[in-house]
């Protein structure tokens, strides 16, 4: 029997090949752990606020962030903050730290994906404030720090 990683390599191969791409996806889809099929699954859920009306912040934590260095393919973890005050619309908080996660194998840098978590959110929430923080944890003696915010600058 193939291993999951081969199994995995055809599947990404294979699309064109009709019936055994059927029978490979449903192989690695049979192999896959839940949490696995729910990050594959992840996508952002977008609620309705309940409190339009009112000014009054959100700030979350999601500290089990991690990529991969698209450089050298080490792993990069971090500790993501979302801060907002929401207008219209809200974020579903397990969505978020879903579509966090679907980055774990992902070759991207530290200033990329905090740039794209920021737009994402933004384009979706269209929220009154925006403030997105990516604190990656040293490799090599070095610390990065991004912060996106929709505040101005004085």
């Amino acid at each position: 029997m193939p291993s999951r990683a081969d199994i995995i390599f055809f599947d990404g191969g294979f699309k064109g090949h009709g019936l055994l791409y059927n029978v490979l996806s449903r192989m690695v889809n049979f192999i896959m752990k839940y949490g696995e099929k729910a990050i594959k699954k992840a996508r952002l859920e977008i609620w309705e606020n309940p409190n339009p009306e009112r000014d009054y912040e959100i700030n979350i934590t999601l500290p089990e962030f991690t990529c991969l260095c698209p450089r050298s393919g080490y792993p990069d973890f971090a500790t993501f903050v979302v801060r907002y005050v929401p207008d219209q619309k809200i974020v579903e908080l397990k969505s978020l730290k879903l579509y966090l996660n679907a980055f774990r194998n992902e070759y991207i840098s530290h200033e990329e994906i905090t740039n794209r978590i920021y737009s994402e959110l933004s384009r979706k929430l269209k929220p009154r404030f925006l403030e997105v923080v990516g604190d990656f944890n040293p490799r090599g003696n070095v610390k990065t720090f991004i912060k996106v915010s929709s505040e101005k600058k004085k």
